[in-house]
């Protein structure tokens, strides 16, 4: 009679635990929908999709203190300085700081005077620690040396120590007998002792620790784990990957094993900004005199995951976070599981070491959304990136080209005011106001008010790139003039506002719609906020490593006749981001057919027993699968005959097979096991896009477009151009 009881209670607390887990799915599924106006990595079922985020954040160095993450950033030319963003969970993370409001060197360069600039120096590559009860970070400025800026609280205010020296691109190790050692330079790796109160590095401590030739880069990353000394190191030639080496001494030797290479998550590398061989480029030269460099989309190049920060998690898990080039948009920062394999921290899975998911498990997730009784961290986006004006300060998402003048700008009456000065243009302009852009499309408006303009007085709304753009009112004598310029082919096009059916009275919307995935953009422009005509052509966009930074948002007025002019407003500066909301992406319960992107031909389930593919025109029913939702973004595939795809083996050519239900398959395996085997981690990749991972063996479903096998689940990943059989796209039937 009690076992009897016994097994009741614990089929029903099993029911119950089932339930909630259920329950606690459905509510951060919730939060999900609800929170998802901004580009998120939180799928809100305990998985996350990379990139962390979808605008630019180059060279990250990760810190975890007790429960908290911190994640440090290169800013380069912009200020305030040396972002930094904290976070519970690795996913979702909030800017709470910066290093600096401004540079405070008193170089005309630093503040865009007398025609000097810093674009492409700045600040960079930042390294974030903690030790002796405070937090250091150490970075780079061309022309001046080391940096270290610390602070007691992570929000501040810091302490700025100029250590100069040689030492660029480095990274740090407090070591357990309180010594403290710089790694850096390219190729040729050195080691330099730091002094303990930041006043520079130990005179002759310099040392060589890897040699050159030995195929290691540079963006030095350096660890103390379990008494052995572990560098993460990136190199570029002839294509981007990153290096662990190794060694019992932080003075070596040391060995060397490649932990991540030709991970491009499908995303080719970008054109890049070219100018004539032999010319320097000059800040505001004719854009026709440089171009735009051909794309290879099967190229990895060096838009690859790289360098980056690695971070054990309080779960006991190893992730790396290393930036990625994503076109147009700039260096952004993917999350990558580790696996520890013979003592090396591999980035990727067992079985499938060196490439990472882009959709994976979240730290501390096991069965369900969250464990019962605790609570989720909100999913949340990084920045706030629509500005109203009506506060006391600037948001935390805008940062100015240079340094700003200060008693040039202000927030008055709910407006952003700049004052012009003389610019002859944009890249030129100072108190230019930026915020980076985000992807994969998303659409930017501003109200630009024009009464406070004067005559040679030029404002509006740009992208802050080389090539340059901008829409804005120019204003001639009395005569304003709505104006479209592209730097790329030194054209405008211009559009009298007298002329207009109803002339502007004292405002106009500006917008900039971006396609950035596809390294595109164009402006439009309305005199009432409802009806928008485009302007202009649809522009070509790049990455280039002039100014080292992707495409931003600007917000500018300048004089082009050489004096102070008037001045111009801004209001309700917003972003829209048509494709943030995710939440629909998967076809849960829906019919579709899935076509491969390599051969544009659909998958069959032949009455054989394999997957295979068939011609274009095919729809027949075995041409047909409903998608099964398993929970946190696992899916089971379900011909419509009732057979499920399921994985034998190893997942070789004809290892994909069927069973008659998710548990079935006539091998002698734990349930676990036979589950794994029918469920796959819908890997999203936007405009129905997906790639299936196999949660048996952490390989992708494919088909070679070229042999003629039938499909295996043995594909490490997607080539550049995402055709190499790998990647799918989905309709409805």
């Amino acid at each position: 009679m009690y076992l009897c009881s016994r097994i009741v209670t614990l089929i029903y607390l099993n029911k119950m635990k089932r339930f909630l887990l259920s329950l606690s799915f459905i509510i951060c599924h919730l939060s999900l929908c609800l929170a998802q106006s901004s580009w998120t990595a939180d799928n809100g079922n305990g998985t996350f999709t990379n990139p962390l985020f979808y605008d630019e954040f180059s060279d990250p160095d990760i810190l975890r203190v007790g429960d908290d993450y911190y994640l440090a950033g290169t800013t380069m030319h912009a200020v305030p300085g040396l972002v930094i963003l904290h976070s519970k969970d690795l996913v979702n993370w909030e800017n709470i700081s910066y290093c600096f409001d401004r540079f405070d060197f008193t170089d005309d360069k630093f503040a865009l005077k007398n025609h000097q600039e810093i674009y492409g120096q700045g600040i960079w590559a930042p390294c974030i620690r903690y030790a002796n009860g405070q937090f250091y970070v150490f970075s780079n400025i061309n022309g001046k040396g080391l940096q270290c800026y610390t602070a007691k609280d992570i929000h501040g205010p810091w302490t700025h120590h100029n250590m100069q020296g040689n030492i660029y691109d480095l990274g740090v190790l407090f070591d357990d007998d309180g010594k403290i050692y710089a790694i850096h330079k390219y190729g040729e790796v050195h080691c330099t002792e730091l002094k303990p109160d930041m006043s520079g590095p130990v005179e002759g401590s310099d040392r060589v620790i890897i040699p050159d030739g030995n195929g290691i880069g540079e963006g030095h990353h350096m660890y103390k784990i379990n008494g052995m000394y572990y560098l993460i190191s990136t190199d570029y030639s002839p294509n981007g990957r990153t290096l662990c080496s190794r060694s019992k001494s932080i003075w070596g030797p040391y060995e060397t094993r490649v932990i991540t290479a030709d991970e491009t998550y499908g995303y080719h590398a970008a054109s890049l900004t070219q100018v004539p061989r032999g010319e320097k480029y000059r800040i505001g030269q004719d854009g026709t005199k440089f171009g735009l460099g051909p794309v290879d989309k099967d190229a990895t190049a060096c838009s690859n995951a790289h360098q980056g920060g690695i971070v054990q998690a309080k779960d006991g898990s190893w992730w790396a976070l290393f930036m990625q080039d994503f076109h147009s948009i700039g260096r952004t920062v993917c999350l990558m599981p580790m696996t520890w394999e013979d003592g090396w921290p591999m980035v990727g899975l067992k079985g499938n070491l060196g490439r990472a998911p882009r959709t994976w498990f979240k730290p501390d997730t096991k069965l369900g959304c969250y464990a019962v009784g605790e609570q989720p961290q909100p999913v949340l986006a990084p920045y706030d990136r629509s500005e109203n004006f009506n506060g006391k300060k600037l948001g935390r998402i805008w940062q100015w080209n240079h340094n700003p003048e200060e008693k040039m700008w202000s927030l008055k009456g709910g407006h952003l005011r700049l004052n012009s000065m003389p610019a002859e243009q944009l890249m030129w302009a100072r108190n230019t106001l930026t915020q980076r852009v985000i992807g994969p499309k998303s659409i930017a408006t501003v109200e630009l008010y024009v009464k406070g303009l004067k005559d040679g007085d030029v404002a509006g709304l740009g992208n802050i790139n080389v090539p340059c753009s901008w829409l804005g009112i120019v204003k001639e004598g009395k005569q304003l003039t709505l104006r479209c310029f592209e730097q790329l082919t030194n054209d405008t096009v211009d559009i009298s506002l007298s002329s207009l059916p109803s002339p502007l009275s004292s405002k106009i919307y500006l917008r900039m719609i971006g396609d950035y995935d596809n390294d595109q953009a164009q402006y439009a422009w309305s005199s009432d906020g409802e009806t928008f005509q485009t302007i202009g052509r649809m522009m070509p966009l790049s990455y280039q490593l002039i100014t080292f930074q992707g495409s931003r948002h600007a917000l500018f007025a300048f004089n082009v006749k050489g004096r102070n002019g008037g001045y111009a407003e801004f209001d309700n500066f917003t972003v829209n981001e048509p494709c943030a909301d995710r939440s629909g992406n998967i076809p849960y319960g829906k019919i579709i057919r899935i076509i491969n992107k390599a051969t544009g031909r659909p998958m069959i389930a032949l009455k054989h027993g394999v997957l295979y593919d068939t011609h274009p025109g095919d729809k027949s029913p075995l041409t047909q699968f409903r998608v099964i939702d398993r929970g946190q973004g696992k899916v089971a595939l379900q011909c419509t005959d009732g057979r499920y795809v399921k994985v034998y083996g190893d997942g070789l050519p004809g290892d994909v097979r069927f069973a008659d239900n998710i548990e079935a398959g006539g091998e002698t395996l734990s349930t676990t096991d036979e589950i794994s085997a029918s469920e796959f981690l819908w890997q999203d990749y936007l405009d129905h896009d997906f790639m299936l991972l196999s949660l048996k063996n952490h390989r992708y479903l494919g088909k070679s477009p070229t042999t003629g096998s039938p499909y295996s689940m043995d594909f490490t990943g997607p080539d550049p151009a995402r055709r190499n059989g790998a990647v799918f796209h989905w309709e409805e039937n």
